[in-house]
Parts: structure tokens; C-alpha cells; sequence
């Protein structure tokens, strides 16, 4: 084999798929993999309609959830590499955030450690019935997190 080509067997079928690196696609001879794509997770995804949905010949035709193409990196290592849209990507949260939630559900609130500074702060501000600017102290807090790898 050649460098950069790989063998794959299916049912004692041997494909030989030579990944193209200038495309960044994986090939069986120049077909493209399914795997270089992902179908919108949105649960009406295949309910809306617009014209790159709709599939099928006259008498026939069907709307279909639209196909995302894994070409760069936001697409494959976020959430746009399975939602086409902000509207799937929120139809799917409201349908399954309690099932999510489910898989780790939080029992007891987080907690990081902090210092709080607090130091006093000679201001003014904009007094409307005399029309004039009117100086005065306030409080401002800062807060500093704690490291947590010395302790």
C-alpha cells in the first residue's frame, strides 16, 4: 500500500481508502464517505420547509433533513457539526434537556473558592432636580479566585 492508505474489510470485501490530505476527505478511489457528513439532529428538521429540502421526483417528492458537511474544525468538534441552525439546535434542547440533565443530574450546587476585596470608591453622579453632579464614596467589591492546585 501506498503512504497514507489504509484497508478496511466488509464482509471479506478489502476496500483500500486513500485519505486526498489537500481535501481532507477519505476516499475509496474518489468516493466520498458518509462519515465526511452528519444529518441535522433537529427533531423538525424534516418539517421545515425551504427548497434545498425538498428531494424526490415529480409525484413524489419529500422534505428532508438537511445534510451538514464535516469540512472544518467548528463543524466537527461542536454542536454545528450535527444542527444546520439555531432553530434544530433549540427545537432539539427543548424536546431532550430533561433527558440530558437526566444522564447527569446535579444533586448539590458547585462551589469555587473566592476572596472578595472590598474598597471604597470616591464617585459622582447626575443629580436631575438641581442639575448638577453630585460626588459621593461607594463600595466596589473585586473578586479574586483562589487556586485550587496549591491546595
Amino acid at each position: 500500500m501506498i503512504n497514507g492508505e489504509r484497508s478496511i474489510e466488509n464482509d471479506r470485501t478489502i476496500f483500500i481508502i486513500r485519505s486526498i490530505s489537500c481535501f481532507n476527505i477519505n476516499s475509496i478511489y474518489g468516493v466520498i464517505f458518509m462519515s465526511d457528513y452528519n444529518w441535522c439532529h433537529g427533531p423538525t428538521c424534516h418539517e421545515k420547509r425551504t427548497q434545498d429540502r425538498i428531494r424526490g421526483v415529480k409525484g413524489s417528492k419529500v422534505l428532508r433533513t438537511r445534510k451538514i458537511a464535516l469540512d472544518c474544525d467548528y463543524k466537527r468538534n461542536g454542536p454545528w457539526g450535527v444542527f444546520c441552525s439555531t432553530g434544530c439546535y433549540n427545537d432539539f434542547f427543548y424536546k431532550y434537556f430533561r433527558e440530558v440533565c437526566a444522564i447527569a443530574p446535579r444533586r448539590e450546587p458547585l462551589e469555587t473558592p473566592i476572596n472578595v476585596e472590598e474598597r471604597k470608591v470616591n464617585d459622582r453622579r447626575y443629580n436631575w432636580e438641581t442639575n448638577q453632579h453630585d460626588e459621593y464614596i461607594r463600595k466596589e467589591k473585586t473578586i479574586i479566585p483562589i487556586d485550587n492546585v496549591n491546595r
